[in-house]
């Protein structure tokens, strides 16, 4: 919702100041300036990019309209599951969680919360280092965190490429509003010596060129790219959520000063007080 109120607020303020100031909407309509921009663009997208990327793009555009998902009522679900599986651990062992690690999507502690479940991330998270935790495989907890925090510089490296390609994007689309805005003149040398009128419509086309690409980079394209990376940091963030509590368990802390450790770890704006989360977790 933000996303479409903010398109809607520069395009407001930037055609209605137009308006005022006793422009004509129509002068700005120059749909073959958009095809070279545009085009341009996109081809230059599509060159300097790997398939990989460009798909990364392409699921994360939707994510623009939905917004960040890891919200408190996530980040309490993440946290009772962690809690749930570690007091079963400390009750029968940690070979009782063998089951539940294996197939998360038939286990009754993982069932309880379908929100989590749905993250298969998340899940392949919590499953592989809890498969290392129940198998005896690594004993230290400073191996985990090594190990742990390997997986999320990569995780991190690969989430940041979406709005890096955008902001490349971004960043070439004033130099193609120029590209636009030098043909639109080529143009007006063919037309001297006509009617001042054409010769004036062909210079307004031009500058309306240099006009549509400082406006789609700076108004459009460049905040898509930050509002991709600030998902991306509450993605980041999430997982060192679910780090925090599980290293906080291989080092010997109860569940429940486990799951306080995590959620320490969560940005304020998000974080449960410690009330909520402990009555989240005995309704559960």
């Amino acid at each position: 919702m933000n996303v479409v109120v903010g398109f809607i607020l520069v395009l407001g303020c930037v055609a209605g100041g137009f308006v005022l100031s006793a422009g004509h909407l129509a002068a700005l309509w120059q749909p073959y300036e958009l095809l070279v921009i545009g085009g341009a663009a996109i081809g230059a997208f599509v060159i300097s990019n790997p398939g990989k990327v460009i798909k990364a793009v392409t699921r994360n555009l939707p994510l623009l309209l939905k917004g960040s998902k890891f919200n408190k009522p996530l980040y309490m679900d993440a946290l009772a599951l962690i809690y749930d599986l570690l007091a079963k651990a400390r009750k029968e062992g940690m070979m009782a969680l063998e089951a539940d690690v294996e197939d998360p999507e038939k286990s009754q502690i993982f069932g309880k919360y379908p929100n989590v479940l749905h993250d298969h991330h998340a899940i392949e998270f919590l499953t592989d280092y809890l498969r290392l935790m129940v198998g005896g495989s690594i004993k230290n907890a400073f191996e985990l965190e090594n190990l742990m925090d390997v997986e999320l510089d990569t995780h991190h490296d690969e989430s940041h490429q979406p709005s890096a390609a955008l902001t490349r994007i971004a960043d070439g689309l004033p130099g193609f509003g120029i590209v636009a805005a030098v043909l639109g003149i080529v143009i007006t040398m063919g037309a001297l010596g006509g009617p001042p009128e054409e010769i004036g419509h062909h210079v307004a086309a031009a500058l309306v060129g240099t006009f549509l690409g400082i406006l789609l980079a700076y108004g459009f394209v460049a905040p898509m790219s930050t509002l991709v990376e600030h998902i991306a940091r509450d993605e980041a963030q999430f997982f060192k959520v679910l780090k925090t509590a599980l290293l906080a368990s291989q080092q010997g802390y109860s569940p429940q000063i486990a799951v306080e450790f995590g959620r320490k770890a969560i940005f304020s704006t998000e974080r449960p007080s410690f009330k909520e989360l402990e009555e989240h977790v005995k309704r559960k």
